[in-house]
């Protein structure tokens, strides 16, 4: 079956937003949703529900620069380009649709995904800034970012990370991480940039916090060993607060967002 002879197209919107005024990603009773208010959006342009799949469900405060949701559409006229437009013309200034794609009717950003990646930005100074402070978790302490390095090496792979959830996570705790960076952006930010299949509620978070208190010196690099072997929650030094975190892109075999 061809694409003019489907009676739908199925796209995937890569999608930005500022989290703040979000209570999270995933559809919510009497809450303003990412889901929510993307699927309002779709509805006032098809004239009916439509329902939608997303590849992170970011939870409240958290942003995001590649967000992938996808969607069927029974406006077969609408290219990619018409639809992204229609979009844009929907939603409100906090969420931004930057790319529409057509993608195979199987295809799920949730599932599809071969590999999501995670920013953390920090504000690695005294003085809190009136501008960044939506988006960047203030520490006006000394971060030593080679120790924190250390640390990240006994993230890396497939391994049994229940130490670094949270909540009611009933999901698997087997989750695989392949590449951890921790960088300096300038004189100010520390980036921790945290690659992996995927991840356990609030997991990058966890993992940010506690390489916080290896930088800090609170907590020695071949500790975060024993966090990980002890798979128990209690042992987690403390997490990095949502503002700080986005959602940066999801990798998939047809595209990158």
């Amino acid at each position: 079956m061809n694409e003019q002879e489907r009676r739908y197209k199925r796209f995937a919107a890569v999608v930005a937003y500022d989290g703040t005024e979000f209570y999270g990603f995933q559809n919510q009773p009497d809450r303003r949703t990412v889901q929510g208010v993307f699927e309002e959006a779709l509805r006032r342009i098809h004239k009916t529900e439509i329902q939608s799949d997303g590849a992170g469900r970011t939870d409240t405060g958290v942003h995001a620069w590649g967000q992938v949701i996808s969607f069927n559409s029974c406006l077969a006229r609408l290219d990619d380009f018409s639809m992204k437009s229609a979009l844009n013309a929907n939603l409100p200034e906090d969420l931004l649709v930057r790319r529409v794609v057509c993608v195979p009717e199987d295809f799920n950003p949730r599932f599809s995904a071969r590999k999501r990646i995670y920013h953390y930005y920090i504000l690695n100074r005294k003085e809190p800034s009136i501008f960044l402070r939506r988006y960047t978790w203030l520490l006006p302490y000394h971060l030593d970012l080679e120790a924190m390095r250390r640390g990240a090496k006994y993230l890396l792979g497939e391994q049994d990370f229940s130490a670094f959830r949270t909540g009611k996570d009933e999901r698997n705790p087997v989750r695989t991480v392949y590449r951890i960076r921790v960088v300096r952006i300038g004189k100010d930010i520390v980036l921790v940039r945290v690659e992996g299949a995927s991840f356990l509620r609030r997991m990058v978070r966890n993992i940010t916090g506690t390489l916080v208190r290896v930088g800090m010196g609170n907590l020695k690099p071949e500790k975060v060993r024993d966090i990980v072997e002890s798979a128990d929650r209690t042992t987690l030094p403390g997490s990095a607060p949502a503002q700080g975190l986005f959602l940066h892109g999801v990798v998939f075999e047809q595209f990158r967002s």
